[in-house]
Parts: C-alpha cells; structure tokens; sequence
C-alpha cells in the first residue's frame, strides 16, 4: 500500500478496495519503524490521523467522494495546526502549540486529508540542507550520508521513501524545488499569493509560498488543488479562480515553446547535471516542443539580492520571537532586556542569528539605501527578463540545483557555498513566479531535478509539461533501497 501515489490511493478507495482506516494504519507503523534512520518527522499525530481517517471513511460511505478523501499527508512543520506542537524547526517554538489552524490545513482537513504528522525543517525555514533544525538533520534516503535539500527536507524525505505519498511544503527561495530535485520527487512553488500563507509562520513574507511535494505530477495537481485558493485573512493572496489542475494534464506540447537561459549553463553547473537536462530537452521535443536559447541578463545578481532581502525581511518577522507571550523563555531574567537578549541567544540556532544579524544591518540607517533598497532594483531587473522571455517562450526549462546532494556537514563551515546552490531556484521567488521541479535521471546514485517556470498563475502548464514528461521517462518511478 505504501507504494501508491495520492492519484492511486482516490481511486482504491473509491473502488473500496480497503479503507482510509487500513491505510493510515500501515503508514504510521511504517514511519514508526523507519523513520529513525531518516528524522524526517518532528511529532506523529496518530490519535488524530485515525480519527480522521474513520471520518473519512463515514464520508465515503454516505456517498462523498473527492481525490483528498481519506488520503494520508503531513504537514511542514510551520504551518500551525491546533493544539499540535508547530515548531518551526526551532527550540524557540518547541514548546508552542498553535491556537488554531492554517489556512492551508484548514482546507485540505475540510477536503478529507488525513494529517499523520508535522515534518521536519530547517530551523524557522532556513537552510538548503535540512541541517540547521533544532531536531537534527535529516538524511536523504537515497543516500543516508548526503543531505535531503532544504528547508522541506522532512517533507521530501518522508515522501520520497515512502512513507507517505504527498505533504505539505514551503518555498522561500527553492525550499520546495531543491529538496524535491534530492529526493527524486516532484515539487511545486506557485505563483506568490496563489497559496494563502495565513497560519504559516514567516520568514519571509514577500517571498514565502506554500506548495505540494509529491511523487508525480499528477499528485501535486490534486494537492495543489486543495491548497489554492483566495484568502481574506491573508492581505498577500490573491482572488484569482482556481482553475481544475487535473483536467489539464492530457493536453498536447505540440508547438510549445520552451526556452533556455543561456546563463544556466554556466561553469559552476555539475557537467553531467547539465547532460541529464539536455537529455529531458530532447524528450520534449519528441513530444513535441520546441526549444529556444533566451537569456536572463540579471541572474548573475538574484544571489546578493535574495541574501539582502530574505534576511532583512526575517529580522522583522522573527523580532516578535522574544520570550515574552509565547515560544522559548530564558531562566531568571535579571531585567526586561535580559530576558529578551538571553530568550533570543537561547532560543534560535547559529543560522537563524546569522540571518538576523545580516537583515538588521541591511535595514539599519546608513546601510538601508545601499543594500535594501538596491536589493529590490535588482528584484524588479530580474523580474523584467522574466516578463521579456515569457513574450518569447511559454515556458522556460533550467536545472534545479548545480550540484547533486552533498554530504551531510560538507558546507558548515562555509555557509556562502550553500547560498550559492540555491543559484537556479531564487529568481523565482523573487519575480513571485511558479516554478516545478520533475525528476531527471541521478549523478553518483543521487537524483536530479529539472526545472520549469511559467508566467503568473500557470502551474496547470507547468504540471501538464511534467505529466506529459513523466508519461514518456520513469525517473519519477525509482524507489530509494530500503524502502
């Protein structure tokens, strides 16, 4: 049963072929049993997931019926979800239970989903690696000894071996394309604001996008559409329809356009990576595509502009962390700003502070024109080649990630060497673009990803190219030995 995608799953239990109950069951002694080699979950949920599963399954048997109807997830640990520890990753948040649900919960309980736990993270979203959690690392299982990408790490682990066929997932700056590039997964970014992020904790808020993770195409369609969705607690969302992703998935690629960014190609990109993806451009022209070389002038810039940015956007969100409503307290404050210094120096990880450090002084008075408010220029240059290609080509296709998985601990000690694997994913997040990562064939044993992005609010396109794509190659099919 473990075998099954979220697409398989609706149509067992439409066919009554065994019980949301049955399955649920299966998959957390399944994570019981495996997940100690992986710590890809931070709390299992097994008193809920049971009772909602036999909801579920009282829902069927009065005739309800939904793909998400009794089908097994978990959640990010960021999303808040009532009277369930939402830590963040962080001993800052070890000890909170959030007083109500996300939105994105919310939506995909009322859907039918069954939460078997929260996954674990970067702490507060931080990382490429899955490295920086207060929980301790995660492990790729393709590779225990190698990273699972980050900060969904828990996500795309968890997923990718098999112990549950979709979750939850954010992505700030590749957070949920990179991971799933590790994993032999695929993985979703929308358009920014397609996904409410009301009930999930920033980092941040102008970049930060909820999204699926999943095996195939095809499940992230029906993940992504119990997710989207207009909001009104959310200022950011965006009251756009939501269109039916599954419907769009048999369309042809005939006369597509495809265009590739010159700059992806560049010395710092893994040669064989840059085989695999030469490799999945020739599979879509079989199908029908045609391919364009275009250029993206201003990437060169997005990495200096994303880490101005995101931490200085971290630094405001994060200044409420500080010992006195909620989250981590220090011992014995002497005074009000001991309590603040000490709660705060406890409570976040070396990253975390790293982050704060950098946004503050970005912000502050004699640093704000020549850092931050150069960063967003060069935010709005990046998004420009964006809305210039996308006059050209009706998608563009690129590599994930440079490099394939590292080891774990390999970039520690130079924390730069990680910014720059996120070098393909963060001008997404900085144009507010959707953006996927599909499974692409494996360097050393460890997969690739290949990465496609659309203009605003096309992700049917981007999943219908990954369909089609998946229809035709069996990357996405591996499974990891051992599980």
């Amino acid at each position: 049963m473990h075998q099954m995608t979220l697409a398989e799953i609706a149509r067992g239990l439409a066919d009554k072929k065994f019980s949301s109950e049955e399955l649920t069951k299966v998959l957390l002694a399944r994570i019981t049993q495996l997940d100690p080699q992986l710590n890809s979950f931070i709390s299992l949920t097994e008193e809920l997931a049971i009772e909602q599963a036999k909801a579920a399954d009282a829902r069927r048997a009065n005739g309800e019926s939904g793909a998400l109807l009794g089908a097994p997830i978990a959640h990010k640990d960021l999303f808040c979800t009532q009277g369930i520890r939402t830590s963040c990753g962080s001993k800052m948040l070890d000890n909170f239970k959030a007083p109500y649900d996300a939105t994105v919960v919310a939506k995909l309980a009322a859907a039918g989903a069954v939460t078997l736990g929260k996954t674990n993270m970067d702490e507060f979203a931080m990382g490429s690696a899955n490295e920086s959690s207060w929980y301790g690392a995660v492990k790729n299982p393709w590779n225990l000894e190698h990273v699972p990408g980050g900060s969904s790490g828990g996500s795309a682990a968890a997923v990718a071996a098999r112990l549950l066929p979709a979750a939850t997932a954010t992505d700030t700056g590749g957070s949920i394309r990179q991971p799933a590039a590790f994993t032999n997964l695929t993985g979703l970014k929308p358009t920014y604001g397609r996904v409410s992020r009301w009930g999930m904790i920033a980092y941040a808020s102008s970049l930060d996008q909820g999204g699926p993770l999943a095996r195939t195409a095809e499940d992230c369609a029906i993940l992504l559409q119990g997710m989207a969705g207009f909001d009104q607690n959310d200022s950011t969302s965006i009251d756009e329809p939501v269109p039916d992703y599954s419907a769009s998935l048999g369309e042809s690629l005939q006369g597509l356009r495809i265009g590739v960014p010159k700059e992806y190609f560049s010395a710092g990109l893994d040669p064989r990576i840059a085989e695999l993806i030469q490799n999945s451009i020739k599979e879509l022209q079989k199908l029908g595509a045609v391919i364009k070389e275009i250029s993206l002038p201003n990437m060169q810039h997005a990495i200096p502009a994303y880490y101005v940015i995101a931490p200085a956007e971290a630094s405001s969100n994060l200044s409420r962390f500080d010992g006195v409503r909620f989250g981590h307290r220090c011992e014995q404050p002497k005074d009000l700003i001991d309590l603040y210094k000490r709660s705060r120096g406890e409570g976040f990880g070396p990253e975390v502070q790293r982050r704060i450090m950098v946004g503050a002084y970005a912000l502050s008075a004699g640093y704000y024109d020549a850092y931050y408010l150069k960063a967003q220029k060069i935010r709005r240059l990046v998004k420009n080649d964006f809305m210039a290609a996308f006059n050209e080509v009706d998608i563009i296709l690129g590599p994930t990630t440079p490099n394939p998985a590292w080891k774990l601990g390999a970039k520690n000690s130079d924390p730069v060497a990680a910014y720059l694997e996120d070098v393909y994913t963060i001008t997404a997040n900085l144009a507010g673009l959707p953006g996927l990562s599909m499974p692409a064939g494996f360097v050393d044993g460890l997969p690739v990803g290949v990465q496609l992005l659309a203009p605003y609010f096309q992700e049917g396109r981007l999943l219908n190219v990954a369909h089609q794509y998946q229809l035709n190659t069996d990357w996405h099919t591996r499974t990891p030995t051992g599980f």
